[in-house]
Formats: structure tokens, sequence, C-alpha cells
């Protein structure tokens, strides 16, 4: 299960980086708050 969340923290956060690059601010920030929260990192929401 941590892999699944790792996995998905990874792609959350690099398609928030990418938004942020293409100019869409808010959009980019909000993905990459919630690739840090579900991170097994972060505070996980499944847990």
């Amino acid at each position: 299960m941590a892999l699944i969340l790792w996995i998905i923290a990874v792609i959350l956060v690099i398609s928030g980086i990418v938004s942020l690059v293409r100019g869409q601010v808010l959009w980019g920030a909000v993905l990459i708050i919630v690739g840090l929260l579900v991170g097994p990192g972060g505070v996980s929401l499944f847990t």
C-alpha cells in the first residue's frame, strides 16, 4: 500500500509542477499540496 501511495503522490506533485509551469498557479498548488498529503511521508489520508 505504501508503494501505491508514493506513486500517486509523485504523479500529483509532478502534475502540479507542470501546471505551475504552464501558468495555472492555483491548480498547480492544489495538486502539490494534495500530493504531499497523500504521500506516506506526509499526513496520509488512508491511515
